[in-house]
């Protein structure tokens, strides 16, 4: 059993990668491109869903091949992060990698709608580890003091994801067909995966520590009670039915449970310390709320666009530029400024106040607001959240210690797919509840509600004029909502202690020498070699 050091005091900065080695660019690419794999994944399939039922069958289970991979990915996430700490994250991302290509495979060559189901959840399970071990990798990599000059391209792969996967899944799916959809992620993955085994070196890393296999089943029954009932609630249940309810029992008792098995547990697979202190749990609230705001925007937006201002739904993913392209431009600028100086709580206190008042303009769009009142809202949602996102992530990990960092960066990339499942929940049911307000007899799911351009054009003046209205007052209802929930971020940042960040650029961290248990990772090192600093240059700073 491996031995914990003792958790620094609170306001002591965690020990960390005394400086970036010179190459790491290239390095962190790899890293980055296994990050875009899976925000393409999504965003691609969603795009070819009605094609996959319309070849495979199962309308009624068209939701869990959704569901299914959402809840593999989240239940799975923290497990990814906990063996990356002890095994090595080289190695977990590497397998996180093969799963998730295993998964894509499998699913291309899916012959029923239950077998999807059933390979979308190793997909799942793969894709919970790109995008946690990824950010664990950055901060085994790069001192936090440097951290900030390469979000730029954590933000630029975000927004190629959140872009490119919806046109490249039209074009996939209208020329090759749907299963080519899951295909496309064999040749970029595996030049991922080879990228990352030539140019990632870390130290070699064993641990003799027994999986914690009790909170592994108890985070899993927890997890996938809030998952299903985010998913479920005012969709396929009443948000008051007793299966939703004893939903969100089970998940409280499966929380208290969770949390007394960390207290016991030799080696736990979250542990309770990362907690203990309050910038941890600031970023949780702030990323969970960023995630909500984000999946909300994502999803409602492009619908109100089509619906309402008459957008053409080819090019959905271009409509979200005007906030996808400050998210990118924001965050590198950000990401530089903190480097230089060091300083960074301004930042997520100015990206939760421009993003709550962002999500409160979108919240008073009707039918008249036009194209260009409606990006230019976005362009201030997506300045709040490039100020935001990456910067809690900093925040994080700069809160732990070396050995924790995947589990700390793993528990980030939870919170925010809960927030976005919870996020989406609510407001699918504000949405649903607006139409039906309005459509009364229509129908209670969102199926049954929403229409096609060519469906809207064909209904009569007063039906379309009905269904427009409703679709603008439940999209105020969402961003009002998204609005309230971002005002508790901006009350977390309030609350944000600026603990330096460690490491200065071109010299060793501030704070004294040396690395955590986990060992800061040396680009271009040897592998089974001490751990040690890669320095640039006397006076000039690390790139």
């Amino acid at each position: 059993m491996s031995t914990s050091s003792p958790t620094p005091p609170v306001g002591a900065p965690p020990s960390e990668p005394a400086a970036t080695p010179a190459n790491i660019r290239w390095t962190l690419l790899g890293v980055m491109l296994g990050m875009l794999l899976a925000m393409l994944d999504n965003t691609i399939v969603s795009t070819s869903m009605l094609t996959i039922v319309g070849d495979l069958g199962g309308l009624d289970h068209i939701s869990w091949v959704v569901t299914a991979y959402a809840l593999a990915t989240a239940v799975s996430t923290p497990v990814w992060g906990k063996c990356g700490d002890l095994y090595g994250r080289k190695h977990a991302y590497l397998t996180a990698i093969a799963v998730f290509l295993v998964g894509s495979v499998a699913s291309g060559a899916a012959q029923s709608m239950s077998q999807l189901i059933a390979f979308r959840v190793i997909q799942g399970l793969g894709a919970g580890g790109l995008a946690s071990l990824a950010f664990a990798l950055i901060g085994s990599l790069v001192a936090p003091r440097e951290r900030g000059r390469y979000q730029g391209m954590t933000a630029t792969v975000m927004a190629v994801g959140t872009v490119g996967g919806p046109l490249l899944g039209g074009l996939i799916t209208g020329h090759l067909g749907w299963r080519w959809a899951f295909y496309v992620n064999l040749p970029l993955g595996l030049v991922t995966f080879v990228w990352c085994q030539v140019m990632l070196k870390l130290p070699r890393q064993r641990s003799k520590a027994k999986i914690d296999w009790l909170g592994i089943v108890l985070m899993t029954i927890t997890i996938s009670s809030v998952v299903l009932a985010a998913t479920w609630a005012g969709t396929t249940y009443a948000w008051g039915s007793w299966q939703i309810i004893g939903l969100f029992v089970t998940a409280v008792v499966g929380l208290f449970a969770f949390v007394a098995s960390q207290r016991r547990a030799p080696e736990p697979v979250l542990p309770l310390r990362v907690f203990a202190t309050g910038n941890y749990k600031m970023a949780s609230v702030m990323v969970c709320a960023a995630g909500a705001a984000m999946f909300g925007a994502t999803l409602y937006l492009p619908l109100f666009q089509q619906s309402v201002q008459g957008a053409d739904a080819t090019s959905s993913g271009l409509l979200l530029l005007p906030m996808v392209a400050p998210i990118a431009l924001v965050s590198n600028i950000v990401g530089k400024v903190m480097s230089r100086t060091g300083k960074y709580k301004i930042f997520p206190i100015v990206g939760s106040a421009c993003l709550a008042v962002g999500l409160f303009l979108l919240s008073t769009m009707d039918t008249d607001t036009s194209r260009l009142v409606t990006s230019l809202y976005m362009v201030l949602v997506g300045v709040g959240l490039g100020f935001l996102m990456q910067m809690t992530t900093t925040i994080a990990q700069n809160s732990v210690e070396m050995k924790d960092m995947g589990v700390a960066s793993a528990g980030v990339t939870l919170f925010r797919t809960i927030g976005g499942s919870l996020g989406v929940a609510v407001f699918g049911s504000l949405f649903t509840r607006a139409l039906e307000n309005h459509l009364p007899g229509s129908g209670t799911g969102n199926s049954d509600l929403e229409l096609s351009a060519s469906a809207l054009a064909g209904l009569p003046a007063g039906a379309r004029d009905a269904y427009l209205g409703a679709v603008a007052e439940g999209t105020q209802h969402i961003f009002l909502v998204a609005a309230v929930i971002c005002a508790a971020a901006f009350l977390a940042a309030l609350a944000v202690k600026e603990v330096p960040l460690r490491g200065k650029p071109g010299g060793a961290p501030g704070g004294g020498p040396g690395t955590g248990p986990a060992g800061a990772a040396s680009v271009g090192a040897q592998a089974g070699a001490p751990a040690t600093a890669a320095t640039a240059p006397p006076g000039r700073p690390a790139a």
